[in-house]
């Protein structure tokens, strides 16, 4: 327990730490607590810099946890929050947005009154109303899984045909959005993300015992008392929400939602919820405000999901080589 309580005290200054810095560092360095700032370099931090640290705080949280509910329900060490295909369906949103409104374009009708968060909200929660709906029917979770496999192939497909017959200018759009992006949310975007995810969140607490009965299979849990059927909804449910709401405001961020959960457990050596739960979260803020940080370093900023992937890809091939 004393081991415990000082690793998390030392990922909440890790976390601290990096979100002063995530909030420094850009293509000057302005520190918050400085004197003389400018009015410009004041609105960089306050209309920049502050809600960018939030954002990558609030997606690596919610990246995280929901890979660590997939990784739960489905037992599988490499499930992660977009395994039901939710980020297939925002992508299918985005491209559907981008491309019409390139095809449209031609004809002056403009779509500015729609954005790529409503359209990737849209295509998300439609893929995950169908894997709600086939849940209440499916009584396995590996045919769970392989459903929300197949719903993220159909739309990864219609995504490819429409970049088929896509302008370039669209093309270009939707891949920008592709690699993803932390910068893109303002204060105004914060009102309509924070409580997507707070729902999200709340939904996790209320699985958070059940959880544990989960590890052991699903008849184990049943054993338990517990309602695996209404576990499960809910389980998709908060993955839904939580990865499918960053997805829709920063695109996809690769590899945060697997690698994490399995870097909680190993520095933590449990696979108690009550443990790995808050862990994985201070875990993943802590990692992907270091993503941010990193990005900033350069002249023209890398795409998050390029330095996430940097470090959550070997950490994946390390668990394939040793399991």
């Amino acid at each position: 327990m004393k081991r415990n309580t000082v690793i998390f005290a030392c990922l909440g200054v890790l976390t601290l730490l990096f979100f002063c810095l995530d909030v420094c560092s850009g293509s000057i360095w302005l520190s918050p607590f400085a004197d003389d700032l400018s009015l410009m370099e004041q609105q960089i931090l306050h209309a920049i810099r502050l809600p960018k640290a939030l954002t990558a705080v609030m997606a690596g949280v919610a990246l995280s946890v929901s890979g660590l509910m997939m990784q739960t329900l489905f037992r599988n060490p490499l499930a992660g929050p977009y395994t039901l295909g939710v980020s297939s369906g925002a992508s299918l949103g985005v491209a559907f947005l981008t491309m019409l409104g390139g095809l449209l374009s031609t004809f002056n009708f403009q779509l500015s009154t729609l954005s790529l968060p409503v359209a990737a909200v849209l295509g998300a929660s439609l893929v995950l109303l169908l894997v709600l709906a086939v849940s209440k029917r499916v009584t396995n979770n590996v045919s769970l899984l392989i459903v929300g496999l197949m719903f993220g192939s159909i739309a990864g497909a219609l995504v490819s045909l429409l970049q088929n017959f896509a302008n370039p200018d669209a093309l270009k759009l939707f891949i920008v959005w592709t690699l993803g992006s932390l910068s893109s949310v303002g204060w105004s975007d914060m009102q309509a993300m924070v409580p997507v995810l707070l729902i999200g969140f709340v939904l996790v607490l209320c699985v958070l015992k059940p959880l544990n009965g989960l590890l052991l299979g699903e008849d184990y849990a049943r054993g338990l008392g517990i309602n695996v059927q209404r576990t499960r909804l809910l389980i998709v449910l908060a993955t839904g929400l939580l990865a499918g709401g960053v997805t829709a405001f920063c695109g996809p961020i690769a590899f945060i939602g697997v690698a994490v959960p399995h870097m909680a457990r190993g520095i933590f050596h449990s696979s108690n919820h009550r443990i790995t739960l808050p862990a994985t979260a201070l875990i993943g803020a802590c990692l992907l405000l270091l993503c941010d940080v990193l990005c900033s370093l350069f002249t023209y900023p890398l795409p998050i999901s390029t330095v996430s992937a940097l470090f959550g890809a070997p950490i994946i091939i390390w668990i394939i080589l040793k399991k």
